[in-house]
Parts: structure tokens; C-alpha cells; sequence
């Protein structure tokens, strides 16, 4: 039909438009991945860095009592005071703790730009996360692996788009006309 042109003209103008829009969404979201992955490895640092202080602070009050840090959880555990006894188990959570976190730092600061988003999946702390999503400040990324996650955040987008809405709406409408096309059975 001819008055269907400008509006089939203007559908696609719109069409480009939208694919355009996607492509910077995609590039924009995806390429706060490394961003906000960088910001958490700092944040895990310095939680590495406390823990880490309060363990020597609790290896040195050992040595000056004449003990390890393994004597000292053993005989802080072993002492009939709850109190005392709860305060081993500190210093055992907290020994725990810096192994725990600079595993995990060790993990995702020596994962290769392609790995590093499952390892930082594997390896996360959910504490962690929401401390950095809490105060989480959006950059431009100016690294190559920046820029390949925005050059994958626009293709996943327009997969998307493609495959779950224009592949489907286009196949529909063209099932409508065809059998609108169609002779009507007598």
C-alpha cells in the first residue's frame, strides 16, 4: 500500500535510532564491569590490610606473653572463662579470615582480563559488595579491557534485541500479511 511508506520509513529511521541507542547503552553498562570490579579489589585490600593488623596485633600480644599465636588460640580456647574462651575464637576467625581474603585477593588480582569476572564471581565477598555498590562511582574506562567490555556489552544488546524482540515482531508481521495476501477460500 502506498500510505504505508512513510510510515515503514519512519519505523526504520526509529529502528536505527534504537539499535544506536542500545550500542551506547551496552558499551556504557558493560564497561562499568572492570570498573566496579577495580573499586571492590580495593575495598577487599583494605579489609585485607585491617585483618591483617588486628592479626599481628594479636601475634605480638602472644610473643610478649612467651607464646605463638597457635599456643595463645589454643590455651585463650582451653580456658574454662567463656570470655576468654570466645576471644580464642577471634583470634581464630580472624586468622581465618586473612587467609580467606588474601586468597581471594591473590585470585582475582592474578586472573588474566578474560577470567577475571568468573574468578571475581567465585571469589566474592557479598559484604564486600554491597559496601562498594554503596559508594560505587561510574568512570570511563580508558584500558583495553574496558573497551572490550563495552564492544561486548554493545553486541549482547543487540543480540538481545535481535533475537528477542525485532527476529520475533518481524515474523509475526510477516505471517500477518501473508495471509492477509492470501485468496479467501470460497
Amino acid at each position: 500500500m502506498l500510505w504505508t511508506r512513510p510510515l515503514r520509513s519512519a519505523l526504520s529511521a526509529g529502528e536505527g535510532l534504537l539499535e544506536r541507542a542500545l550500542c551506547v547503552a551496552g558499551a556504557v553498562l558493560f564497561s562499568q564491569i572492570p570498573e566496579f570490579m577495580q573499586q571492590y579489589v580495593q575495598r577487599l585490600g583494605g579489609h585485607l590490610d585491617e585483618a591483617r593488623r588486628q592479626l599481628e596485633q594479636m601475634r605480638s600480644a602472644a610473643v610478649q606473653s612467651g607464646a605463638t599465636l597457635d599456643q595463645l588460640i589454643a590455651s585463650a580456647s582451653a580456658n574454662p572463662d567463656p570470655a576468654i574462651a570466645r576471644l580464642g575464637q577471634v583470634v581464630r576467625e580472624t586468622a581465618h579470615r586473612v587467609d580467606v581474603l588474601a586468597g581471594d585477593s591473590q585470585a582475582i588480582r592474578g586472573a588474566s582480563a578474560f577470567t577475571r569476572p568468573f574468578v571475581f564471581l567465585r571469589h566474592l565477598d557479598p559484604a564486600i559488595v554491597r559496601a562498594t555498590w554503596a559508594i560505587f562511582r561510574p568512570a570511563v574506562p580508558t584500558t583495553i579491557e574496558g573497551l572490550t567490555y563495552a564492544f561486548a556489552g554493545m553486541v549482547v544488546l543487540l543480540a538481545v534485541y535481535h533475537g528477542g524482540v525485532r527476529y520475533p515482531v518481524r515474523r509475526v508481521w510477516r505471517a500477518r500479511a501473508a495471509r492477509r495476501a492470501a485468496p479467501e477460500p470460497v
